[in-house]
């Protein structure tokens, strides 16, 4: 069996009894880094034999894992944090799980994009998670002006050294559009702020940004939820 457990985003409180019952049972932890997961299982207070799969090596890890789950082990899958697969290694391996028609679960758990636009406050009736923004400028254009095009709300994950461009952006092709920054989700210095594109990019441009971030860009013809005060 192959288990997809996801991981807490910052605060450890957030693993689940059933992620914490899978990794103390499996007999082997498949880790985008080893020693992450490590100071994760001696927070939980116990330990598991682990290998790393991360981005360099996942197609060269796959034939082993299979053996080892075709041999009748339990295997767990996990990130450094959230949903293994979910712009994180792992997608491949549970495609060839599938493909070899291997047992697989995955648990419900932690993810930065669902917490980000639950928080926003934007219309959900639809949405989409679209991983990171282009580096390339005109490729970042190309991709902001689909999502203003499109009709539904639309989830990014975004360094803090662009995230200052992609506003701008995002601003120079429609100020007032709908968007909200989430920043350090679920840690001490949690923030959500939302509001047009424009009053987004004023506040980021004198106040840079730090951590890892979530920027949810909103429906066209919505206005964009502003915070008080």
């Amino acid at each position: 069996m192959l288990s997809v457990v996801p991981t807490p985003i910052g605060n450890l409180g957030d693993i689940t009894l059933r992620a914490v019952k899978t990794l103390r049972s499996c007999d082997l932890v498949a880790a985008e880094d080893t020693r992450h997961t490590g100071l994760l299982l001696a927070h939980l207070g116990f330990k598991r034999p682990m290998l790393s799969l991360h981005e360099h090596n996942e197609a060269s890890r796959c034939p082993e894992i299979l053996a080892r789950l075709r041999a009748g082990e339990h295997v767990a899958l996990t990130s450094d944090a959230g949903m293994p697969g979910i712009s994180d290694p792992g997608a491949r391996l549970i495609q060839a799980v599938i493909e070899a028609a291997l047992p697989i679960e995955v648990l419900p758990g932690p993810c930065a994009a669902v917490v980000a636009a639950v928080g926003s406050g934007m219309d959900l009736s639809s949405f989409r998670f679209a991983g990171f923004l282009p580096v390339k400028p005109g490729k970042r254009e190309k991709a902001l002006a689909a999502v203003i095009a499109s009709g539904a709300t639309t989830i990014f994950y975004e360094s803090p050294h662009r995230l200052v461009k992609s506003l701008a952006t995002l601003a120079a092709l429609a100020p007032g559009h709908p968007a909200c920054v989430a920043r350090e989700l679920t840690k001490k210095f949690e923030e959500f702020r939302r509001g047009p594109a424009e009053d987004l990019l004023a506040h980021y441009t004198a106040h840079p940004p730090k951590g890892e971030i979530c920027l949810v860009i909103g429906r066209a013809g919505r206005p964009a939820p502003c915070d008080g005060g």
